[in-house]
């Protein structure tokens, strides 16, 4: 768990020190705001298209030599940020680190289904889950106090080299758990009795080493319980794209805050949602060792969630600070509390193919992080944003209603080669 928070929240810091070093890095390249928006969305590009070869990728490579070396690409290239002269240049990497970091979420969950049994399994997915907002609301202030005392270029030479740290410890230390020295025959049994698939990826299976198979893509698309987690998913990661891109202007613009307010406001609601990742998975698995069915377990802090994310329509009947800041924290950690979604991609996925399934989850769930910023952008172009409000708290209760009517029972799905 610990080294995959790590990887988290480098992941994270590389995804949005962009943002952080936005307006003085623009000043000094001269590059205006449609130029800078192109940049913006160079991660998310990539990241969206390679998510399938990715999960394709995540089921031959063993996760010890893949992440490691998907880290140490990635944060070469953000080191590289910092020598950039002009926008092709930002460009062309930013687009890099989104093909690079594709793969990272369907290799977390595969260490996951790997270590964890399934008693355990959400409370894993919520500890690393819960790095991406620690990355955002905690060290994003270290950032900007780097850029103020040494540049721009600061931010992200430090995030890059941090990076590559993190790289030779992942290749140092993870093993999967037949080749741990930490773990003995009893901890395996465990695992394996409690649904750990100990031995994923440890053997040089044919299927392993054979090329792609559309029959296999066909496979994760042609079943509706996936194509439930696949809506569900885009529900869910709306409200995320939401908050990494436009909530400080909406502040702004919407409300007549000042930079300084809404800076200081800005970490509040990325506190809520690490809080509610921290609740859903111990919540989760405290009900399955109650004796409560894996969909009830997995599905009540997910349902609970996406439903309670719904609430931040409520900030477009209110003015006051507190009152905005009320429901956008609300809806958050609601949106932290449906955060183990990953749970049931470990549970459901054909066991073969779990890395692709989880490519295909993870790529129509940030499907968002493309619409989301254009669809909020064309519904506020005078500054208000009350129907992109309306728009996330529509798409979250949608995902909500996928998981209650299309995902149905909690089974793994049998693997027709």
């Amino acid at each position: 768990m610990a080294l995959l928070f790590g990887s988290v929240v480098i992941n994270y810091l590389d995804r949005a020190n962009l943002s952080i070093a936005a307006p003085l890095l623009a000043k000094d390249l001269a590059i205006d705001s449609v130029r800078m928006g192109l940049v913006f969305s160079a991660f998310g590009w990539s990241y969206v298209l390679c998510q399938v070869p990715g999960g394709w990728l995540v089921d031959r490579v063993h996760p010890r030599k893949l992440y490691a070396m998907l880290i140490a690409l990635w944060s070469v290239a953000t080191a590289l940020l910092g020598f950039s002269r002009g926008l092709a240049m930002l460009f062309g990497l930013r687009l890099a680190i989104g093909a690079m970091e594709a793969p990272a979420f369907p290799i977390n969950n595969r260490v996951v289904t790997t270590w964890f049994p399934e008693s355990e399994r959400a409370t894993a997915i919520g500890f690393y889950t819960s790095g991406q907002f620690v990355g955002l609301a905690f060290l994003t202030p270290v950032l900007l106090f780097l850029q103020v005392h040494f540049g721009w270029r600061s931010v992200f030479l430090s995030v890059g080299l941090l990076g590559i740290v993190w790289a030779v410890a992942w290749y140092m230390i993870y093993r999967g758990p037949l080749n741990y020295k930490g773990t003995n025959t009893a901890e395996i049994e465990t695992i394996r009795r409690g649904g750990g698939l100990v031995d994923l990826g440890e053997q040089n299976t044919a299927s392993a080493r054979r090329g792609f198979n559309a029959g296999d893509l066909g496979q994760v698309l042609s079943h509706s319980k996936l194509w439930g987690l696949y809506i569900g998913q885009y529900g869910s990661t709306s409200m995320q794209w939401f908050f990494l891109t436009w909530f400080p202007t909406y502040l702004v613009q919407s409300h007549g805050m000042s930079l300084q307010r809404a800076g200081l406001l800005v970490p509040l609601p990325f506190l809520g949602a690490f809080c509610g990742v921290l609740c859903s998975g111990l919540l989760s698995d405290f009900l399955v060792r109650r004796g409560f069915s894996l969909g009830v377990a997995r599905k009540t802090p997910i349902v609970t969630g996406l439903l309670l994310s719904t609430s931040i329509i409520g900030a477009n009947f209110v003015r006051t600070p507190n009152g905005i800041i009320f429901f956008m924290v609300s809806a958050f950690f609601g949106n932290g509390l449906a955060s183990i979604t990953w749970s049931l991609v470990s549970a459901v996925a054909p066991k073969r193919l779990i890395g692709l399934t989880g490519g295909v989850f993870n790529f129509i769930g940030n499907m968002s992080s493309i619409s989301v910023p254009v669809i909020v952008g064309a519904l506020a172009r005078n500054g208000d944003f009350s129907l992109a409000l309306s728009y996330i708290s529509g798409i979250a209760l949608i995902g909500a209603l996928s998981y209650i009517l299309v995902v149905g029972r909690i089974e793994r799905l049998p693997d027709v080669r």
